[in-house]
């Protein structure tokens, strides 16, 4: 299970499961992906029944 994030300043592709990490990375800095894995974080349960929702239709 992942998602995709895109910035101005690039993008990147996380993992959700079993723990939110940065699966690739374009352009994005350090600080930018920890804000970014924070927020995912945050919303991790209601992103995983979002992408279950739409994935298990």
């Amino acid at each position: 299970m992942h998602v995709h994030v895109s910035c101005a300043d690039g993008e990147a592709k996380f993992w959700l499961t079993p723990n939110i990490s940065v699966a690739s990375n374009s352009g994005l800095s350090s600080q930018r992906l920890s804000k970014i894995a924070k927020i995912l974080e945050e919303q991790q349960n209601d992103i995983i029944a979002a992408w279950q929702k739409h994935f298990r239709r």
